[in-house]
C-alpha cells in the first residue's frame, strides 16, 4: 500500500518542480494506486461479505492500520456518500485556498468503485490544508458530482447542490 509519507513527498516535489502538473499528476497516481489499496483491503475482508451497517467501522479500521488516518461514512443529499477525517494524512493544515487531497481523491474513486463494483467519483469539499476541521470526500457518480461541481462554482454549497431536486 503507498505509504502516506511518499505522498507528502510527491506533493512537496511537484510544488517545487511542476506545480502546473501537481493536481493532475496526484489525481492520476492516485487513481492508480486504488488497485493496490483495494487487494490490500479484499485480503483481510471479504468485499461481498461486509455488512453495510459495518462498512464505515471496517474502513476506518483499515485507513487508520494503514497510515492514513480514521474515517466516518454518512450519506449526503441526493445520492451521494460523504468520508469525513479529522487527521487525515494527506492533509498538511496550513493556508491552502482549495482542497489539496488530490491523490486521496483519485485513490478512494478507484477504491470504492472497486468496492460498489460501479463508476465512482470523489471530490474533496472541505479539508485540513485550507483550515477546515476535516477533509470532506463525496463519493458519487461521475454525473452527480459533476452537478455539484458545477452548483459550486456557481456559488451554492454542496450540500445545497446535493439537496436539490433533480
Amino acid at each position: 500500500m503507498t505509504t502516506p509519507t511518499i505522498v507528502r513527498q510527491l506533493h512537496a516535489s511537484l510544488a517545487t518542480h511542476a506545480p502546473d502538473q501537481l493536481v493532475t499528476i496526484l489525481q492520476e497516481a492516485g487513481y492508480a494506486a486504488g488497485a493496490g489499496l483495494y487487494q490490500a483491503f479484499a485480503a483481510v475482508n471479504n468485499p461481498t461479505d461486509l455488512d453495510a451497517d459495518l462498512l464505515g467501522e471496517t474502513l476506518s479500521e483499515f485507513f487508520t492500520s494503514g497510515g492514513w488516518g480514521a474515517v466516518t461514512m454518512s450519506p449526503i443529499g441526493t445520492g451521494a456518500l460523504a468520508l469525513d477525517s479529522s487527521d487525515w494524512a494527506e492533509a498538511e493544515p496550513g493556508t491552502a485556498q482549495s482542497p489539496m487531497c488530490f491523490f486521496s481523491a483519485g485513490m478512494l474513486a478507484d477504491f470504492l468503485g472497486r468496492l460498489s463494483d460501479e463508476t465512482i467519483a470523489v471530490m474533496e469539499v472541505e479539508c485540513r490544508s485550507r483550515g477546515d476541521e476535516r477533509c470532506r470526500f463525496l463519493s458519487a457518480t461521475p454525473d452527480v458530482l459533476e452537478r455539484v461541481y458545477n452548483e459550486m462554482t456557481a456559488g451554492r454549497t454542496y450540500e445545497d447542490a446535493l439537496s436539490a431536486p433533480r
